[in-house]
């Protein structure tokens, strides 16, 4: 319990003192979740309404392919981006060994499968009306297919978020391909790992705070512009 009082306490004085560090850490932290959102929902979102809106050979094989990939072990992930971007391997001479990019990489072979997933179920079960309203309105397939994205945009939307919410918890993947460099490429999740190991718990316990304050925010500035589009 005295952790957790002094981690309670040690979080609000990192915060008022904007200490150069952790916010340093923050910054890199957000920019690495959301850079990997961003590029997961670009892919994810169209890939999940192309899926749920067509029939093909081996689509439940597909299907089955990414439920899997949505609980995907983050170290699986990080050990797979590692050993392509290793200098021996394939991708070895881009140099993006223990990079921020690295870490975006792994995200996005976490998050992808996750707002792809469940953009399919929503995509499924809305579809057949929104391609019946399509084709009264006239509108070929692209037209058809940006429709129905606009029309299931809020439930889009939590797809996204639940993929947010994988890629800034995520420590496993980040640490193997990021290395927790200090500086380049610590971020909060390897920061607490870290502070953990070392037995400073006061000091992981009040990080770990302010992980959640960043996500609260995040996640109500989401929530409001979903009930602007709901209303």
């Amino acid at each position: 319990m005295e952790d957790i009082a002094t981690g309670f306490h040690n979080a609000i004085i990192l915060l008022l003192t904007l200490d150069a560090q952790l916010y340093e850490i923050v910054g890199l932290s957000l920019a690495v979740s959301l850079s990997s959102v961003i590029i997961s929902a670009c892919l994810g979102v169209p890939l999940g309404a192309l899926i749920g809106t067509h029939s093909f050979p081996f689509k439940n094989a597909l299907l089955r392919i990414i439920y899997t990939f949505m609980s995907l072990p983050p170290v699986i992930a990080g050990l797979v981006v590692f050993l392509l971007i290793m200098r021996r391997g394939p991708l070895g001479s881009w140099g993006l060994t223990y990079t921020p990019t690295a870490m975006v990489i792994a995200q996005v072979c976490l998050v992808t499968p996750i707002i792809t997933g469940l953009t399919y179920n929503i995509v499924r079960d809305k579809a057949p009306t929104v391609k019946a309203l399509a084709i009264t309105l006239g509108a070929g397939k692209m037209e058809s297919l940006k429709l129905l994205i606009f029309e299931l945009r809020i439930g889009i939307l939590a797809a996204i978020v639940t993929g947010l919410g994988r890629a800034i918890s995520e420590v496993g993947a980040v640490m193997i391909v990021g290395g927790n460099i200090k500086g380049k490429t610590r971020v909060m999740t390897t920061y607490i790992a870290q502070l953990k190991s070392m037995g400073d718990y006061s000091t992981a316990i009040a990080v770990g705070i302010v992980l959640l304050i960043m996500a609260f925010l995040i996640n109500t500035f989401l929530y409001n512009v979903q009930q602007k589009i709901e209303n």
